[in-house]
This record gives structure tokens, C-alpha cells and sequence, in this order.
């Protein structure tokens, strides 16, 4: 987010006046919160800014600002002892909102004075609180130019064990969540492991940002506690903010009565007996912690359903990272195409662009939903010409209806609000007949159009016919140009009354105008101004020099001078000006009354406005996925996706969707083969920056992409429906957390193997690399066996320890690949160059490339010399540990006397004359000399032992 200073230009001066040390002490006296241990801002609104103080003010200054020089200080004299204070004018207030809820995940306080002070306020009170989950207090002023990706979404969770039949304890997890802005509780409940693989699956599908939990106790020692600790990890994993809330509060004591307020008596659930639903102590301390029942607008408009983990594939917060769906750094917003949602969101509309982000978190495992999501996205993707129309001309235009919806139920809506539904609804007629003009290139499309789109869209037209007859009849649509939006005045008679009088009135001033001009002698409008002033009301204008006139004539009466002239009236005009301000608040205060009865008629349109935003939504994604499809680098295809068990996974020419859009990059195709007991299990082994994380990531996507109904980027495509994705890719370093690397590799790994069956999509990338080699590659083998004989997962397996490769004499259905690279000489040199060719082929890499991959990041030559000594070294170190000595004792002993005879015959022959000659006093032409002839005296010797020949060998 860029931030500008945009401070008020006196709201220093303004917080100086209105910040006694009654303020001072009044702040000295509040809980001590910060954004750095507490995660809590707070915020003092003073009427046309906001300033923080204390340790908020140092966090505005860095994080907003980026400089202390905008710090100031109350009391102490203004000096550096004072309360630290900063402020924030109420554009640049609600920049900040937004960022610290939506991104930095931090919880807001906006504080109002206490009333019945003057202007020196002292004493405030708590207005608002918000926090990542929980928006509502603040939505209006976060949003109303601008749209979230993804509702908040705030859930409580409750942990309980019990004996199962083995009598072995079984954890039960309770969740209820909330979202408040389609209004929806939900509940759930299942059985979960120790790791709480399950309930991390369903953070991930809801896209929960905060978690309401019970607190532990101090000592954090009891079984509760433990489990509680093992929650906060996987909450923390997936950036989700946690509340912790006493245990008492998870009691389902009056959660029957409140839920029978909340929902609607027709509502999707029996509310009779709440109490036996999943979830009620959850739900109990979710209806509490967000205060539901204490507005009155809640009553009757929420709804209850159980939220089914079955229902799409699971998804664990490491996947998500892996396959780079949403950039969880930026608070899950869109980010071009460095994530699956930036790519894919080709989408028009906010709605669209909100359920395309639900979509990729949630992608099917029912067959028959994923073939019809196909079918549509191929029946756009067939008609390029319809689906341009329907994004440029229709899409493109589209409100956000949901929004708008809320504004009614809230009570805040506008006569903005209902124009901008009634060009909906004058939109509607074209868009059906677009949909109806589709060129259907397979016949069998038509009545799944017909089914989805045309009859919703159709009903939802004739239901919203009676909307657009009450607005032509009530609003000015001849103001709509000037963006004015008035009631009409012939729809009331009083109104209408009021407004031929503010006509006559406004004669009377242009009457009175022409008079004036008329007996000063003075051009109206260039130099006698009729103005309407905001101190005066309507008066008269002249310049300094022309103003001379007036002393003439006593009738006019002077009531002020500023630079741009001077202000005069009459008594007549008095009298008009009065008359016309009157009238004009009649008419303001008629036709607020007006558009209040106007507002509450559209607001009973809520229901069809919610069910029409869903289809709209639903048609944006799908011609979005259709655009994505036909305008790639190469086009997607239409993956066939089979029942559970029935397939294996076999993608002709499969990229990469992300890293194929990127500039400057030819990307290098590959074919995937994971046959169903032949080859589902596959190890990849070859040099770094040689493709294999990509090639392993981009299965991953392709089958996340079929099951949310998208074609794929291959040539074609055959895969299984999958229960779940399950990564475990790169070092997820969490120190600051107390987990070390090592430790959260382990974890992500221990999830996978609890979770995964044998209709699971595992990809692995490096384990084992955060231990040493030996224990490393020990740990990569016992699980690379487990879920390759136990589990029976299709599994992608990229590794660097070449030994794991030869597990496949084991187990007959591991299959080994490796990504090419070539090495060639270089012109003259004698180290060898390499070149990554990304291409995957079956067969181990003979070698390893890391050195090379060094000196392609341009280390210094010392470095990369002295890196490939040692691995020589080590290399010959561990082959002489393991292998067999190639002669026996007797000849090696043998040999040695050979050796040392002759280096004690060579060192005596550099004496003469029976004088010991210095060694270093000889040239070295003449030592060598000597040693060859020393050589040849003993080569019958030398030839008849092996040892000293490869002794001499090896010199």
C-alpha cells in the first residue's frame, strides 16, 4: 500500500488545543496494548482526524510514515518526555484500518469522546472494535470504495476426547464459524489426529482469519493445554489471528433462544433443537464473542447449515504455499500471475472475483459438479465472439450487488444504492439475449445453460420488473447524468407543491437580479453577481471599484467585503433569500422522508438481489476461466477426470500455468505418466535449477485446476478425482515461532502421512536436508517406503539423495525419473560446462551438478576450486570406507619393502666420494636422473608386485 504524509494541515495544532494533560492522564490510565505484543491498535477519532499515541504512535511512524519526524508530543512541554502522538487524517485513517485488519492482522480500538465535554476533551469512550474476523464495526469505512477478496471469516473451536470402541481416545473437534457478511453460521464436527490435519483442511477451505479459542492454564502442562499448544501451531501456520476466551464462554447455555433469533423460522435448519446440533458450545462462544444478538438487524437474517469436509478436496496450508494459490504475505489479495488466483482472475466483477478465490480453496470431488463446471467453461471457451460481449458490455458493469444488499439490510442504504440496481435491472434483457444467442459447438451444452443461467436470470428479471416500475416512477432519471439523485417531484403532492415554489422564489431572485442591474447600471452576471453564499445566503456581488455605486442609493445594504468583492442585498431580496432557504429545507426534509420510503420498498428486494449476485458471480468465473483458457501462451485443454480409484495421472505436454506467463521465459514441456500400479509412485532426482520442483509443483496445479472445473495447461489430460493435496516443499523456517526448520519439516511431513489415502496427491520436495546426510537420507527412505507400500498415494518424490533411487528394485511400482542436464567441454578448458535442458526422462541422474550450479551464480573461482577438491577428497574418503582392499597383506608388505629399498638406493646415490651430498644442493634435473635410474634397476622387482604397480599408477 503506498501512503502518503496527507496529514491535516493543522491537526497537530488542533490535537494541541484539544489534548489537555487531562488527556494525558486519562490515556496513562488505560490497559497497556501494543501492535507488537498484544496486536491491538487503538485509535481517538477527533471529529475531522484520528491520532494514536504511546507505542501506536512509534508503529504508525515506522510502518505508515517510515519516519519519527511526525511524531509529536502532549504534555512535558512538547519535548521528547510527553506522550508520544501522531495523527492521521481520516483518508489516510482508513488506509491504515484496512491494512491493519486485512493484512498486518492486527485487532482496531476506535475511541470516541465521552459526551458532555468541551473543547478541551480529556475522557473517551471504546466506540468500535474490529478485528482480522470480525469486520462489521468498521465495513462502512473500509469498504465502501473498495472490495475485500474474501469475507472475513471468524470461527470457534472446541476440542473434546473421549474412548473409542479399542478404547483408545479419540479427539473430537467442534468448530462453528461465522460469516457476517452474507450473514451464515455454520457448524461442524469430526474426528481429527494429533497433528489436527482435519481442521487445518477446513481453515484452509473457509479462509478463516481469526479463531476463537478457550485459554489454557498458566503451567500450559495438562493434556488440555498440550492440545490447545498443537492448535495455536497449525492456526499460527495458517496466518490465522487467535482469541483466546474463558472456558465458561463455550457453554451452550442460551445458544437455542439465540440462534432461534438469528435464523429465519424457513431457514435451511430445524431450530427447535439447537442444542443437538454439532457444535453448540462452539457456536455459543462464537454468537458471544462477535455480539450478534445485540443488533437488531441480525434477527431472522442469518441461516444455519453443517459445513461437510467431504464435500471438496482437502487442502493444507504448506499446499497452499506450494502451489502458489494465494500470497498469504499480502493477506491473500490478488497478485498478477505469481499466484493460480492472479492468473485465473480474469473476472469483471467483485462477486466474481470473491468466488473464484472460494473456488480455488475449495475445488470438487464430485464428478458430475466437475463436468459441468467443464461443460460451461468449454461453451465459452467454443464462443469467443458471446464472450467478449458478456465481459465487456455486461459483466464490466455489474454493482456489487452483495454489498449493496447488506446496505440495505443495515438500514444505510441510498437513492444511489437503488439506481445503481435499477441499470442492473435495465442490463438484464440484453444479457439474457446474449446467453440465448450462444454458438453452440456441442448441442448437449445448451440445456446446461439453459439450466444454470437463462431460467435463473430469466426469474430473477420478472421478479425485479415491479423494482424498475417503482423507480421510474419515483426518482428524476433526467438528473441521473449529473450523477444527482433526487426523488421526483410529481410523485408527491406536497413535494411537488414545494418545488413549484422554490420556482416561483427562484423568479422573484432573477426579477429582483434584473431590478438591481437595471438601477446601478451594471451587466448582470459580469459585473452584478446574483450568488447563493454559504455566510449570506442569496445576495448581490460586486467588485471594490464598482461596489463605489452603492453609496448613492440607500436601498442597498452592505453586509460584508473579502478579497473577491463586496456583499450586498435589499430588502426584497432579504426577504426572497429567507423564503427560498425555508422552502428548499421543506423540500430536503419532504423528500428525506420520501427517500426513506423509497430505500425500505427496494430494501424488500434483498433475497432476489443475493440469489441474482451469486449467478452473476458464477458466469464471471466461468468466462473468466474460458479467457484464461484460450488466451494462454499456448491453450489450455479439457481434462477428462474420472471416479475415485479408476485412473491414472497421465498429462501429455504439461507446463506450468504461472511460470509459462512470465516474461522472457520459453518454457519447456513435459509429460507425465503415474500409471495405477505401475509407476504412481515416482522419485526425481537431477541437478538444482534443473526443473524438478517446478515439474512436481505443476501436477499439483493441473489437478487442483480440474477439480475446480478450469481446462489445463497440457495438450491433453487424464486424471483421477482426488480427496486431497498434500505438499511438503521447501524449508518453512519458524524461529521467531520457537519451531526450528528441521522441526517444521518433520511436522508438515507426520500431517501427511496421518492424512493421506490412497486417493491423495503427495508432492515432496527436499526432506530430509535439515539433519544430516546420513540421517537425512535415512528418514527420506522410511517415508518414501511407507507411503509407497502402506498408503499407496500417487506421490511425486524430488530428492537429492541418489541412493533413495534404488528403491524401486523394492517396490515394483516406483518409478524413477530425473531432469536432463548436459555437460559438455569447453573450447580449450578443462572444466566441463552444463546445460539445464528442463526436459524429465525416466532414469536416474548419474551425477550431481552442484558445483556447476555454483558456478553459474558466479562464485569466485578459489571457491569453487577449493569446493571441488573437497568433494574429490570426500568422494575417495567414502570409497575407501566401503570398498574391499584390492591386494593382500603379503604383497602389499611385500611391495612397501620394494619401494622403501629403492628410495634408500636413490637417497645414497646422491652421496660421492663417500661425502653425504644436501639434498637441495643437487638440481632437481639431476635428482629425477638419478630416480629413473634407480626405477630401471628395480623393474623386474617393481613388475612382479601389483601393489607397487598401482602405487606408481595413481603418481
Amino acid at each position: 500500500m503506498s501512503l502518503m504524509y496527507g496529514k491535516e494541515k493543522d491537526a497537530d495544532h488542533d490535537l494541541a488545543h484539544a489534548s489537555d494533560p487531562g488527556f494525558v492522564a486519562f490515556f496513562s490510565k488505560l490497559p497497556k496494548k501494543s501492535p507488537t505484543e498484544d496486536g491491538v491498535v487503538r485509535l481517538f477519532d477527533r471529529g475531522d482526524f484520528y491520532s494514536v499515541h504511546g507505542q501506536d504512535a512509534h508503529y504508525v511512524a515506522a510502518h505508515v510514515f517510515r519516519t519519527n519526524s511526525v511524531l509529536k508530543y502532549l504534555g512535558a512541554g512538547g519535548k521528547a518526555g510527553g506522550l508520544p502522538s501522531v495523527t492521521l487524517n481520516y483518508t489516510l485513517g482508513h488506509q491504515f484500518l484496512r491494512e491493519a485488519l486485512t493484512i498486518k492482522q492486527l485487532r482496531v480500538e476506535i475511541w470516541v469522546p465521552a459526551p458532555g465535554q468541551g473543547r478541551k476533551v480529556a475522557k473517551f469512550v471504546l466506540q468500535k472494535e474490529a478485528s482480522p474476523g470480525n469486520l462489521q464495526a468498521v465495513e462502512d469505512l473500509l469498504f465502501s470504495n473498495s472490495d475485500v477478496l474474501s469475507a472475513p471469516i471468524v470461527v470457534a473451536i472446541k476440542i473434546a476426547s473421549s474412548s473409542g470402541p479399542d478404547k483408545a481416545k479419540v479427539k473430537s473437534v467442534s468448530i462453528a464459524y461465522a460469516d457476517t457478511s452474507v450473514r451464515e453460521l455454520g457448524v461442524a464436527e469430526f474426528a481429527d489426529s494429533d497433528l489436527f490435519s482435519n481442521t487445518e483442511s477446513l481453515i484452509i477451505q473457509l479462509s478463516v482469519k481469526e479463531a476463537v479459542i478457550p485459554t489454557g492454564t498458566v503451567s500450559g502442562k495438562t493434556d488440555r493445554d498440550i492440545e490447545l499448544n498443537k492448535l495455536k501451531a497449525v492456526l499460527e501456520r495458517c496466518n490465522v489471528v487467535i482469541s483466546e476466551r474463558k472456558p465458561s464462554e463455550f457453554t451452550p447455555r442460551n445458544v437455542e433462544d439465540d440462534v432461534r433469533k438469528l435464523t429465519q423460522t424457513e431457514g435451511g435448519m430445524e431450530t427447535s433443537n439447537v442444542k443437538s446440533f454439532p457444535s453448540p458450545t462452539a457456536l455459543a462462544a462464537l454468537i458471544n464473542y462477535l455480539a450478534l444478538t445485540t443488533d437488531p438487524s441480525n434477527f431472522g437474517a442469518y441461516t444455519l447449515r453443517i459445513h461437510d469436509l467431504a464435500r471438496y478436496m482437502r487442502l493444507d496450508a504448506s499446499a497452499v504455499r506450494a502451489l502458489g494459490l494465494i500470497s498469504f504475505e499480502a493477506g491473500g489479495t490478488i497478485n498478477k500471475s505469481s499466484t493460480l488466483l492472479g492468473l485465473l482472475n480474469k473476472c469483471k466483477t467483485a462477486q466474481g472475483t470473491r468466488l473464484l478465490g472460494t473456488w480455488l480453496k475449495q475445488p470438487l470431488v464430485n464428478l458430475h459438479e466437475i463436468r459441468k463446471r467443464q461443460d460451461l467453461v468449454e461453451t465459452f471457451v467454443d464462443d469467443s465472439s458471446t464472450r467478449r460481449i458478456l465481459q465487456d458490455d455486461y459483466l464490466k458493469l455489474m454493482p456489487d450487488l452483495h454489498r449493496i444488499s447488506k446496505r440495505f439490510k443495515k438500514g444505510v442504504a441510498s437513492l444511489e444504492d437503488v439506481v445503481r440496481v435499477y441499470q442492473v435491472v435495465l442490463k438484464m434483457p440484453g444479457l439474457l439475449e446474449t446467453l440465448s444467442g450462444i454458438d453452440y459447438e456441442h448441442e448437449a451444452h445448451r440445456t446446461l445453460v439453459k439450466e444454470v443461467y437463462l431460467e435463473l436470470f430469466g426469474t430473477h428479471s420478472e421478479k425485479l420488473t415491479k423494482y424498475s416500475e417503482m423507480v421510474e416512477t419515483t426518482l428524476d432519471l433526467a438528473s441521473l447524468d449529473t450523477h444527482t439523485y433526487t426523488i421526483k417531484p410529481e410523485y408527491d403532492e406536497g413535494l411537488l407543491a414545494l418545488a413549484e415554489k422554490i420556482m416561483e422564489v427562484r423568479d422573484g431572485l432573477d426579477g429582483e437580479h434584473r431590478a438591481a442591474g437595471r438601477d446601478l447600471g451594471f451587466e448582470l452576471d459580469k459585473k452584478l453577481h446574483l450568488e447563493n453564499s454559504a455566510t449570506y445566503g442569496y445576495c448581490f456581488r460586486l467588485t471594490k471599484n464598482d461596489a463605489k455605486a452603492l453609496s448613492k442609493n440607500k436601498k442597498y445594504i452592505e453586509l460584508g467585503t473579502t478579497k473577491s468583492g463586496v456583499y450586498f442585498t435589499t430588502k426584497t431580496l432579504k426577504l426572497l433569500a429567507t423564503e427560498y432557504q425555508e422552502t428548499t429545507d421543506d423540500y430536503q426534509r419532504t423528500q428525506s422522508g420520501l427517500v426513506k420510503e423509497v430505500v425500505s420498498i427496494a430494501s424488500t428486494y434483498t433475497p432476489v438481489l443475493e440469489s441474482l449476485d451469486h449467478v452473476l458471480a458464477h458466469l464471471d468465473v466461468i468466462v473468466s476461466f474460458a479467457h484464461v483458457s484460450v488466451n494462454a501462451p499456448e491453450p489450455y485443454v479439457k481434462p477428462t477426470v474420472l471416479e475415485k480409484g479408476e485412473s491414472s495421472l497421465i498429462l501429455k505436454d504439461a507446463r506450468h500455468p504461472c511460470l509459462e506467463v512470465q516474461d522472457e521465459i520459453s518454457f519447456i514441456a513435459n509429460d507425465v505418466e503415474m500409471v495405477r500400479g505401475e509407476g504412481e509412485f515416482q522419485i526425481i532426482t537431477g541437478p538444482n535449477m534443473g526443473g524438478k520442483s517446478t515439474y512436481i509443483r505443476q501436477v499439483g496445479v493441473i489437478a487442483l485446476m480440474a477439480q475446480t472445473g478450469c481446462f489445463v495447461p497440457c495438450s491433453s489430460a487424464t486424471l483421477p478425482i482426488f480427496d486431497s493435496v498434500l505438499c511438503r516443499v521447501g524449508a518453512g523456517d519458524s524461529q521467531l515461532k520457537g519451531v526450528s526448520t528441521f522441526m517444521a519439516e518433520m511436522l508438515e511431513t507426520a500431517s501427511i502421512l496421518r492424512s493421506a489415502t490412497k486417493d491423495s496427491l503427495i508432492i515432496i520436495d527436499e526432506l530430509g536436508r535439515g539433519t544430516s546426510t546420513y540421517d537425512g537420507f535415512g528418514l527420506a527412505w522410511a517415508i518414501s517406503e511407507h507411503i509407497a507400500s502402506k498408503i499407496r498415494a500417487f506421490c511425486l518424490f524430488a530428492t537429492h539423495f541418489h541412493e533413495l533411487t534404488s528403491l524401486d528394485q523394492q517396490i515394483s511400482h516406483v518409478k524413477n525419473l530425473h531432469v536432463v542436464a548436459h555437460v559438455g567441454q569447453g573450447d580449450g578448458s578443462q572444466e566441463r560446462d552444463i546445460t539445464l535442458l528442463y526436459k524429465v526422462q525416466p532414469g536416474v541422474s548419474d551425477q550431481s551438478f552442484g558445483i556447476h550450479v555454483a558456478k553459474l551464480a558466479n562464485f569466485p573461482e578459489n571457491v569453487v576450486k577449493l569446493a571441488k577438491r573437497k568433494a574429490d577428497e570426500l568422494e575417495d574418503f567414502a570409497v575407501g570406507q566401503d570398498s574391499q582392499p584390492e591386494h593382500s597383506d603379503e604383497v602389499t608388505d611385500a611391495g612397501m619393502r620394494v619401494v622403501e629399498e629403492l628410495l634408500r638406493k636413490w637417497s645414497q646415490s646422491t652421496s660421492t666420494d663417500g661425502e653425504d651430498v644436501v639434498m637441495e644442493d643437487v638440481s632437481p634435473e639431476a635428482q629425477l636422473e638419478e630416480l629413473r635410474r634407480c626405477v630401471e634397476e628395480f623393474r623386474p622387482q617393481i613388475e612382479r608386485n601389483a601393489w607397487v604397480q598401482t602405487l606408481i599408477a595413481s603418481l
